[in-house]
């Protein structure tokens, strides 16, 4: 039974080494096409995240509630952030930035070309709210459940139809991300890319806005401090939430390019 355990603490442990050297490589190599700064991309949104969580601990330790943590566990998560995940990382990082860069199949003119005047759905923020809605409404069923476990403490053990749901969602984001840029390249638009990124991580603007009807229509807080502590961690999932869809719509647009001016045969 101990070597049994023992063996599958060990499978964990290169789980997590080959998954955080992985993420590594492979954000250094898209972050060098996309960003001219990946660090500071990186270093501000977990600043952000970080800064919320931190203050509002802060507020909750000086109020006395049982939903604060401990500084002990703090320091124990930064710990573990700084001395296993983050190595890890910079590792991945490492053999990212040695590796080749992701080659495009055609050439960039060095002057942007000219982009005619685009269909409304096309347009900011038109093209935002349409794109984020299909992800969010797919997830919105089970969404409830989820929220209900989290906030009214109930049981949640349907974990086989949440791996469906999960799935799903990809589909509907790589769906999505593939049409709106399909069709902005169809209006001789070439900038797709932010575009195509925000289509599905508007689906987090959704997300929060369902956190809204949620607290009015299925909660009872009572007091100022349970609404802000409901309000941030809503607001952390819901960035988190709209940054894993948005980099699902980017990746998938940027398959599609490279897959379509592959295809292309220039004389």
């Amino acid at each position: 039974m101990q070597c049994g355990c023992v063996g599958k603490h060990q499978r964990q442990y290169w789980c997590l080494v080959k998954d955080e050297k992985g993420c590594g490589k492979a954000s250094v190599q898209y972050f060098k096409i996309f960003f001219k700064d990946p660090l500071t991309f990186v270093t501000t949104l977990l600043a952000f995240l970080t800064g919320m969580f931190m203050i509002l601990n802060i507020f909750l330790g000086f109020t006395g509630a049982d939903t604060s943590v401990s500084i002990f566990t703090v320091i124990g998560v930064f710990l573990l952030w700084t001395c296993v995940s983050a190595p890890l990382v910079f590792v991945g990082s490492y053999f990212g930035f040695r590796a080749e860069r992701i080659q495009v199949p055609t050439k960039t003119n060095q002057i942007a070309r000219f982009v005619p005047e685009q269909q409304w759905h096309s347009r900011y923020p038109w093209c935002a709210i349409i794109g984020g809605f299909l992800p969010f409404a797919s997830v919105t069923v089970e969404l409830f459940f989820i929220m209900s476990a989290l906030w009214l403490h109930q049981y949640y053990y349907v974990m086989g139809f949440l791996l469906v749901v999960f799935v799903i969602l990809g589909v509907t984001c790589v769906q999505i991300s593939v049409v709106m840029t399909y069709v902005q390249l169809c209006g001789e638009n070439h900038r797709w890319w932010w575009k195509s990124f925000f289509s599905c991580a508007s689906a987090g603007f959704y997300l929060f806005l369902y956190s809204l009807w949620f607290l009015t229509a299925k909660l009872e807080l009572v007091g100022f401090l349970p609404i802000v502590v409901y309000f941030t961690y809503m607001l952390m999932i819901s960035v988190a939430f709209g940054l894993f869809c948005g980099s699902i719509g980017l990746l998938s647009s940027f398959w599609f390019t490279r897959t379509i001016y592959g295809a292309v045969k220039v004389d």
